[in-house]
């Protein structure tokens, strides 16, 4: 193997690991979102935590769907809450969430 050969399978396995990273980060975020919601719909506890696995799930559903899903969970509650500030939401998360997945919490 070529130190060429070498390099590039080390730029390889950085990218999967850099996308591996990245995937569980935004699930972890996704999930804190879901807690943040929870807590505003008024759920605590096992309630709570099943709503934040909702939410994880729903993007996987469809990219985007978490969005949707909190945006209208919090509508059917009577809550107002705009598209902007949930996504200003997720990005205050997704320092913690990426810290989160480095520390292996």
């Amino acid at each position: 193997m070529t130190t060429f050969d070498k390099r590039e399978d080390a730029f390889e396995k950085q990218f999967v690991h850099d996308e591996e990273v990245k995937f569980k980060a935004e699930a972890r975020r996704n999930r804190l979102l879901g807690l943040w919601v929870a807590e505003k719909l008024g759920k605590s506890g096992s309630e709570a935590e099943a709503y934040a696995r909702e939410v994880v799930a729903a993007e996987f559903e469809e990219a985007g769907d978490v969005v949707r899903k909190v945006i209208g969970d919090l509508s059917a509650k009577g809550i107002a809450v705009a598209e902007l500030e949930i996504r200003s939401k997720m990005n205050e998360l997704m320092p913690l969430a990426i810290s989160q997945v480095k520390a292996g919490v």
